[in-house]
């Protein structure tokens, strides 16, 4: 796997929150590869689509089973985002590509059974730059009980001409999640879920 120069898993489990313990356990974990920027060292490269082709699926099918094999299933995952750091000799544009197709999300999507939109970050930054994966249910994005964040970092990486690729998964949503649903907000302001702020 010379694409990959390494793989960190990154799991968290709250069993507590607010001084209260959840009816169950939510596992968020982060499976992230360290690669080489596919264009660094080039200058701007005005067509991204064969370095996206080339490695965006390769890294979803490294990293699903990553997720999986932590989360039990791919039926375990209820919610699910991804993440892309790029070092500071690449541009956000590299982070985006990597991420933002389908030839990427749709490997993890399958294997989850999902539905939904993969909810996302995309930044520059050093190593041990803060990663954060935003994450929502699999099949309703209007669940906001699945509403989380995972954050970690990684010691070493991005270096200046790498970027830093995560999926993300959780298990259950947000220990007591008590502030209802987009859909009950929609009822009381009397809005459509196509135009939720009725705009005209």
């Amino acid at each position: 796997m010379s694409l990959i120069r390494k793989t960190v898993v990154y799991v968290e489990t709250v069993y507590v929150d607010g001084g209260r313990e959840g009816t169950r356990p939510l596992k968020m974990i982060g499976a992230a590869a360290v690669i080489r920027n596919p264009w660094a060292g080039r200058g701007f490269v005005d067509d991204l689509s064969a370095e996206i082709r080339a490695v965006a699926p390769t890294l979803s099918a490294h990293l699903t089973p990553l997720i999986l094999e932590s989360a039990g299933s791919g039926e375990a995952v209820e919610a699910f985002g991804k993440s892309a750091v790029v070092g500071l000799d690449g541009e956000l544009e590299h982070a985006s590509a990597l991420i933002h197709t389908l030839h990427f999300g749709n490997i993890y999507r399958q294997a989850v059974g999902a539905k939904s939109y993969l909810a996302f970050t995309n930044t520059r930054g050093p190593a041990a730059a803060p990663i954060q994966v935003p994450m929502m249910d699999k099949n309703d994005e209007g669940r906001r009980s699945h509403y989380l964040t995972l954050q970690f970092s990684i010691a070493d990486a991005p270096a200046a001409d790498e970027i830093v690729v995560v999926l993300g998964a959780a298990t259950a949503g947000r220990p007591h999640h008590r502030i209802g649903d987009r859909y009950t907000d929609l009822k009381e302001l009397g809005h459509d879920l196509s135009n939720p702020a009725a705009v005209k």
